[in-house]
Order: C-alpha cells, then structure tokens, then sequence
C-alpha cells in the first residue's frame, strides 16, 4: 500500500504537526479520511488509526493518521486547532492526494470522535479556525464512543462528560458549552455516523443518543447504531473490526462517493416507493 509517513502538515509554535497518507493500491472513492485517535485528549497517537486507516485505503478511500497535540503539550483549543489545520492542509493538498476537495471526511475515536464532530460542526469558526484563508468544512464525519456535551460540576448528566479532563483548571461553564458538539447543531451540520456500545463505562451511549436526536431534529441526516453489551474500545475487537469497517465505508458511500446511486436505489427498490397498485401486487 503506497504511503508517505510523517508529513507535517503544519507548525505550531516549535511543533511540527504531521500526518501519514495512506493511498488505495487500486480504485478510488476521491475522498479523503482525516482519522483521529483517542485515549482522553491526553495520550494516544496517529500510529493507533493505522489498522482502520489500512482498511479504508483498501476501500478506496486515502486514509490520514493525523496527529494533534495532547493537553499536556498544549492547552485547548490547540487540539480543535490542529484538526482545522488538517482539514485546510487536506484541502489545499486535493490534487497531490487525487481526492475532490469537497470530500473530506473525519474519523474520530472516543476523545478524536469528540474533536471530530466538533470540528464538523464549526467550519471557518472565528477561534478555532486561526489561520483562515482555507475552508474547514467537512463532507461528513464519523464518532465512535465520543464525548458530545461537557459538564462542569454537581451530578453528572447520562450523555455528558467532564469538561476538566479537556479544559483542565481553565474549565467554566462557557468554555464547556463552547468545547461541546451538541452546542452547535444546526441544519448545515454534515451527515453523521455514530457508533456506541450500550456497556459504555467510560462515555455512556447517551452522548451519542443524545446527539442523534439533535441532529434528527434539525433533519441532518444521521445514522446511529448501538451494539448491546459492549464497552468502550469495543470497535477494535477482531470480532467487531470488519463490521465497523464495513459500516463507515458504506456509511461514506451513501453520503459523500455516490449519494445518487443510492438514492436512486431507494426510490427504484424500495418497496415503499413503489407506485400503489405494484405494492399490492407483491
């Protein structure tokens, strides 16, 4: 599988942010995958989406482990930041990567499932977006087990999560709502996919729940899918990897590659679209 390790994408102060672009050997669905690692904003890396991103490429899709600074190299927003700063890089790098520039999509994991639906939800946004001149926006995005509300303090909602372990001592209310993704649903949000195991011990499945039903509400096409009795991390299991893989490359297809095609096939096949007099003959 053709790749290119360690490109840097951009310099922040004396840091140098890289990503790995990992290409399809044969086909191509002309979008890119922005991945993002989790392990609680703090730890983790890019090495770590590498089996998922290997999978993706083999789908046709050019695959981008990406890195972005943890809270102990630098304090929020610097995280949101650096994933603007992909999304920018991926964009104005579209032909070197043969992938449309209006097909971009983000992967996250857990904490990178958060910054990811984040980011989705905030394109060319005045603080998270310091650099300007290139847009943010995303086609479509991708959360498995992701923190979506923040809370500050007192008895912790079902669906939210700490806003210290991301805000760390800076945390109030304000910047909790403002490092929230369910604060910024609205109608333009891209199409969604959520993943979540209902054993969830470290998110509880009622953040993805919970932001299901915000984007429902507003009509952005959403999907979500709740796998009984697993837990966090459960998308790595090797029983459930070829699943969940499965999943977001159709997931992707029906959004982004060929949104026609299956639509098409919906309102050719399906048996509720057929004209009365054919369904009652079936």
């Amino acid at each position: 599988m053709p790749a290119d390790q360690d490109v840097v994408y951009a310099t922040a102060g004396e840091t140098k942010l890289r990503l790995d672009v990992l290409r399809p050997v044969q086909g191509s669905a002309r979008t890119a995958v922005i991945l993002l690692h989790g392990d609680n904003w703090r730890a983790g890396d890019k090495r770590d989406m590498h089996l998922v991103g290997r999978s993706l490429a083999d789908r046709g899709f050019v695959a981008l482990p990406t890195q972005y600074r943890l809270t102990g190299q630098a304090p929020w927003p610097a995280q949101i930041q650096d994933v603007k700063a992909a999304i920018c890089w991926t964009r104005a790098n579209a032909d070197q990567l043969e992938i449309e520039p209006d097909r971009i999509v983000l992967y996250g994991v857990s904490a990178g499932g958060h910054l990811a639906l984040l980011a989705a939800g905030t394109p060319n946004h005045p603080t998270f977006d310091p650099r300007g001149g290139v847009s943010s926006a995303v086609a479509a995005v991708v959360a498995i087990h992701p923190p979506t509300t923040l809370y500050m303090s007192g008895e912790r909602p079902p669906h939210a999560s700490g806003a210290s372990a991301l805000l760390g001592k800076a945390a109030t209310l304000t910047r909790a709502r403002t490092a929230s993704p369910t604060t910024y649903v609205n109608k333009a949000f891209p199409p969604t996919l959520l993943l979540h195991g209902t054993r969830d011990q470290v998110v509880h499945h009622a953040a993805s729940q919970w932001m299901f039903d915000a984007l429902s509400a507003v009509d952005v096409p959403a999907d979500l899918h709740l796998f009984h009795g697993h837990d966090h991390g459960f998308a790595a299991l090797p029983s459930m990897a070829p699943l969940i893989e499965a999943e977001v490359a159709l997931f992707l297809d029906r959004t982004v590659v060929a949104p026609a095609r299956h639509q098409d096939e919906v309102d050719r096949q399906g048996l509720f679209s057929r004209p009365p007099q054919a369904a009652n003959q079936a």
